[in-house]
């Protein structure tokens, strides 16, 4: 190593310029005794940013680069996001993903074997502040503290940070754009590499929130391996046996999810256990036995065509033609001529006579799909056929009778399209005879995996994939997510991951949500080591699960924000006080309270 008279710190170089580096944020002072909590003052503690500063060293004369007694490189950071996508598009992304984390986690090592050595007399939250600093030194990532403790008795960590401007997201968003699973790959194995390595002990970093994945910033937080749920996931991209002892976290291979099959007849494409959908089935296999017309409701995607299909299937008009129109599909000058059918010379261009779709479907079934996009003048010739039993061609002089059943769909509210008078009233008592609600997913949940099942198989045909099935976390996150798309959108998220996941391998998070799909990251699980059954978020001991249940309507965030608002009034909006209630630290408090404006 050159002498220190050839070389040239960052301290010096800002005190022969008279600049003033960079000043830390507020970091918390420990409480000591067999370990350390956040608490609030400032970071002043050694080594504090000047110190570190002090240990990077340049010399300029012989091209090397220095940190204390260790040699770094300054490397542009479009170079190792070319050289991250070359890896990513010839190795795959979870192999990619796995080197970027084993080479974050030797780096964070190294650096926590330099505090150590250099600093062997610091304050124990000082050394760990330490990392966070050495981090943003080395142009990785800024950090934020929202709290930190540790128990040297029980070997318990535990700490949540934000990060702000990461390199590593900026390469990928420019390469990949926003996805469905976080990106800092090195900065999480450099946070478990430097925690670890500084406690002598498996500490696990998870990034729960990232840029990549469309959120403002990113948010990690960092856990004792044996605090986390699932932590053998961690250890595979970490493949953490070359650097400390994990033989107590050590599993075998993760096995596929096991799902449920359904249990349907031969020829039965419908699949589900739920009661909604249970209760859709039977009042299907009513009517079906009658003529009566059937008007379907429900939103988007929820599967309206598949049971007009299987009404038709298991009725006496099962051996004659079922006819689909998509009313939306059909522009309005031509709507009459396809329902009703066109006579030759009726108009410029009709050649020849045409047989519209009831005339087609005659003895059988006709489906009118999104029925209340229909015009007025179309929905009064509807009307007039319905009621008659009769139509007349485009063109043409004579009625001709037809025998159709008629089966309609909507995803508006058509009692409310009736009083706005968007649509016909007489339309409206012809077509809900019998109405059938078909419900979204979200409320048919139980559904999810028979249908996971079922789509897994089928495109696992069509593509020709060996996919052995969805991993753990693959499963916990769809059966939390909210399916706007409905069926529909769940169908295409399978087919997309059977078709992006590694051959022989599983389906996971990131193989399902890459089309800038809104998914929690944190997701309700039930630990199993606790005996009161008590539901944890994310492995951890959630205070909201613990409160008075709230209502069913209330999505995660929305019972979060209502817990904090009812705390923080109760305290008289002291923070400390609303903490204690929650049994949660005031740090963790005030960040999510800020995170919801209510302070």
């Amino acid at each position: 190593m050159p002498s220190r008279a050839s070389r040239i710190s960052l301290a010096d170089v800002a005190r022969a310029t008279g600049s003033v580096l960079g000043q830390s944020a507020q970091v918390p002072t420990p409480a000591f005794g067999d370990g350390f909590a956040s608490s609030s003052v400032s970071g002043d503690a050694h080594p504090n940013l000047a110190d570190i500063s002090e240990c990077l060293f340049f010399s300029p004369g012989d091209g090397r680069i220095w940190l204390q007694d260790q040699r770094v490189v300054l490397m542009h950071s479009e170079a190792l996001g070319s050289l991250r996508r070359e890896m990513v598009d010839s190795l795959g992304l979870k192999q990619a993903r796995g080197l970027f984390t084993r080479a974050g986690y030797v780096s964070g090592a190294r650096d926590a074997q330099l505090v150590r050595k250099q600093w062997p007399d610091a304050e124990p939250l000082a050394s760990a502040i330490a990392g966070t600093r050495l981090h943003a030194l080395e142009g990785m990532v800024q950090v934020e503290l929202v709290h930190v403790a540790y128990d040297a008795k029980t070997g318990s960590y535990e700490g949540e940070f934000l990060w702000h401007n990461s390199s590593e997201d900026d390469e990928h968003i420019a390469a990949y754009g926003v996805g469905g699973s976080p990106a800092c790959w090195m900065q999480v194995g450099y946070a478990t590499g430097y925690v670890s390595t500084l406690f002598g002990r498996l500490i696990v970093f998870r990034e729960l929130e990232c840029r990549s994945m469309g959120d403002a910033h990113c948010r990690v937080v960092g856990k004792s391996a044996h605090q986390w749920d699932g932590v053998e996931e961690d250890l595979r991209y970490l493949n953490a046996h070359e650097f400390v002892d994990v033989a107590a976290y050590d599993q075998a291979g993760e096995e596929a999810a096991d799902l449920p099959s359904p249990e349907r007849s031969a020829g039965d494409a419908m699949v589900g256990a739920s009661s909604a959908f249970k209760a859709a089935c039977q009042q299907l296999s009513r009517v079906a036995r009658t003529s009566a017309t059937v008007l379907f409701t429900g939103e988007s995607g929820v599967g309206k065509e598949k049971f007009a299909s299987m009404l038709h299937r298991i009725s006496p008009r099962a051996k004659q033609p079922f006819i689909a129109v998509n009313c939306a599909a059909i522009p309005e000058t031509l709507i009459e001529s396809e329902l009703f059918g066109v006579e030759r010379g009726a108009f410029t261009g009709a050649s020849v006579a045409r047989p519209g779709r009831f005339e087609r479907a005659s003895g059988g079934t006709l489906f009118l799909d999104e029925i209340a996009t229909l015009s007025f003048v179309a929905q009064g010739k509807l009307l007039r056929a319905l009621q008659e039993g009769q139509i007349e061609r485009v063109g043409g002089t004579r009625s001709i009778a037809v025998d159709v059943r008629v089966v309609a769909a909507t995803n508006e509210a058509l009692r409310e399209a009736v009083r706005k008078g968007t649509f016909r009233e007489d339309l409206f008592f012809r077509l809900n005879v019998v109405p059938i609600h078909l419900p979204p997913l979200r409320e048919r949940r139980d559904d999810i995996p028979l249908l996971m099942n079922h789509f897994l198989h089928h495109y696992r045909r069509k593509h020709d994939c060996d996919v052995k099935g969805f991993s753990q976390v693959a499963v916990r996150h769809l059966l939390n997510y909210d399916f706007p798309g409905n069926i529909r959108e769940l169908q295409n998220l399978v087919e997309r991951a059977v078709i992006l996941a590694d051959a022989g391998g599983l389906i996971d998070v990131h193989h399902l949500f890459t089309g800038g799909e809104v998914h929690r990251a944190e997701v309700l699980t039930l630990h199993a080591a606790a005996a009161s059954g008590v539901l944890n978020l994310a492995g951890k001991a959630a205070a909201a699960a613990q409160a008075p249940s709230a209502p069913r309507a209330m999505s995660l965030d929305q019972t979060e924000q209502s817990l904090l608002q009812k705390a923080i009034a109760a305290s008289g909006g002291n923070l400390s006080a609303a903490a204690r209630l929650l049994h949660t630290s005031r740090a963790k408090l005030a960040y999510r309270a800020r995170k919801h404006g209510l302070v």
